[in-house]
């Protein structure tokens, strides 16, 4: 079942303003319950996590940016309001 592109945004929204800072919380907890490593481990670390929370919500996030697809435009100027 594909999302909407409103769905998309939506869900966009909610997973950057309360997905990901509870991830970040979630993957300080986990680093800091190891003993520290040396910075470069945990600089590692880091970017593997950074980079791994953004691969499930890969097909929300595509096309975000861009102006609605699923909108026509009759006069080529965009929605009336």
């Amino acid at each position: 079942m594909a999302l909407s592109y409103k769905a998309r945004r939506r869900w966009a929204l909610v997973i950057l303003l309360i997905g990901l800072p509870a991830y970040v919380v979630a993957a300080v907890t986990l680093v800091g319950l190891i003993e520290r490593p040396s910075v470069l481990v945990e600089l590692a670390i880091y970017l593997g996590l950074g980079f791994a929370w953004a691969l499930p919500f890969r097909f929300v996030f595509r096309g975000i940016g861009q102006a609605d697809p699923e909108l026509e435009k009759t006069d080529g100027q965009g929605p009336s309001v």
